[in-house]
């Protein structure tokens, strides 16, 4: 049996995913894990993040990775800041890519609200679109 990825949508996924258990050989590995974040949700963190780095919010400059980790760190994943040749310290140790749908929902959440209080300029109409609603 060759390995299976089923998207949990309804009931018929449900119900094959426990066809395919019953009919697993001995010591088969079952993997069951939230859908990761999406394209869109990825891409939304980085325009935010981009705006916010251009606002300069409480006079503080930093590149859209270091906002990233900032926030990333404020969700309370763990991030880790090195010392780069520079004297500057960076981001390490972190990656949205593997984070899931709600989290990446909780992570866009707090640069929005972060924004707000500080009045970023989102280039994306639809963000107070959707806030408005």
């Amino acid at each position: 049996m060759n390995g299976q990825t089923i998207i949990l949508r309804g009931t018929s996924q449900r119900d094959f995913a426990k066809q395919l258990i019953d009919r697993a050989p001995a010591d088969a590995v079952v993997n069951i894990q939230a859908a990761r974040r999406t394209i869109d949700q990825n891409a939304r963190m980085w325009a935010m993040l981009s705006d916010v780095s251009r606002s300069k919010p409480e006079g503080r400059s930093a590149t859209p990775e270091v906002w990233k980790a900032l926030f990333m760190h404020a969700c309370g994943h763990a991030v880790q800041f090195e010392i780069g040749l520079n004297g500057q310290p960076f981001p390490t140790g972190f990656r949205s890519s593997a984070m899931t749908k709600a989290q990446m929902s909780d992570l866009i959440e707090t640069i929005y609200e972060y924004g707000a209080r500080f009045d970023v300029r989102w280039s994306d109409p639809t963000i107070q679109q959707e806030r408005a609603a």
